[in-house]
């Protein structure tokens, strides 16, 4: 099993940053900004699918995820402080989040359902974050002239997910999570993000005065599609996860590591001396 570090990132969020803080690219920070208005609903819901599908294991077998569980709680719970933060900036520059509450109220209609559907969601979106993890980790030289905290802070958060991406599979497994059913919530999932994606990161450049600019989508389209694109690096290992035999651990990396042990001076781990 794992061995989770809970860590506190040791960066600023209460000094405002610029608008277009991501180099100065006005579709680079309207995506990433979309992203995080999705975390902290989001980061909850993963809280609580994990949470509940620790406790419906038999008693014999949680010890086997106690820590781990304890860890994956941990670092979301960090990860939506964090993320908070970071959207009260983005409010106060006018943008308005309408990501989190729509999530909010699809996810109400999961209350009482079997929490292996709770951990089939997670799986899924979980994959969806591994993968972007280690797209920005492989390409974070692409956050070259960002806001130093803010590349700090996403660099900090894809490290973090890399680490905890076989979390959720595994309680799903254990609990006897059928094949069928992860395949349908991946499906579901992807069309979810990837619109929800789009039309946040559209919202955030219509109030912001961007949306119809030629260069804005010249941007965009370089970022997802390009040589280095995010969604052309990230086809592959999204099929992947359709596989009967596919476990998140099969994709090996030491990016996440390697992050974190080159910048130590960045975090401390909750609970140190």
């Amino acid at each position: 099993m794992a061995d989770l570090v809970v860590r506190r990132l040791l960066i600023d969020l209460e000094t405002p940053f610029a608008r277009h803080w991501c180099g100065g690219d006005a579709f680079r920070s309207a995506f990433f900004n979309a992203l995080s208005m999705s975390f902290p609903v989001g980061e909850q819901f993963f809280i609580d699918a994990v949470r509940n599908g620790f406790k419906a294991l038999p008693a014999d077998r949680q010890e086997r995820f106690r820590a781990e569980v304890q860890g994956f709680v941990g670092q979301e719970a960090t990860h939506r402080r964090i993320h908070g933060l970071f959207n009260n900036q983005l409010e106060k520059q006018g943008l308005v989040n309408a990501w989190g509450p729509r999530a909010q109220k699809r996810l109400k209609l999961l209350e009482g359902v079997d929490p292996r559907h709770w951990l089939g969601i997670t799986a899924a979106n979980e994959h969806f974050t591994a993968i972007f993890a280690e797209w920005m980790l492989k390409n974070h030289d692409l956050l070259d002239g960002c806001d130093a905290r803010l590349k700090t802070l996403w660099l900090w958060h894809s490290a973090e997910e890399a680490e905890h991406k076989c979390t959720a599979f595994d309680l799903y497994q254990a609990l006897g999570g059928s094949h069928a059913w992860r395949i349908t919530w991946m499906r579901r999932v992807t069309f979810i993000f990837l619109s929800e994606a789009l039309r946040q990161t559209i919202n955030n450049l219509r109030r912001d005065g961007t949306l119809w600019k030629w260069r804005t989508w010249k941007s965009g389209a370089s970022f997802l599609f390009g040589r280095r694109g995010l969604l052309r690096q990230s086809y592959q290992p999204w099929r992947e996860y359709f596989r009967d035999d596919f476990h998140p651990n099969q994709r090996v990396s030491d990016l996440s590591q390697r992050w974190l042990a080159e910048n130590v001076g960045q975090y401390t781990p909750v609970g140190a001396g």
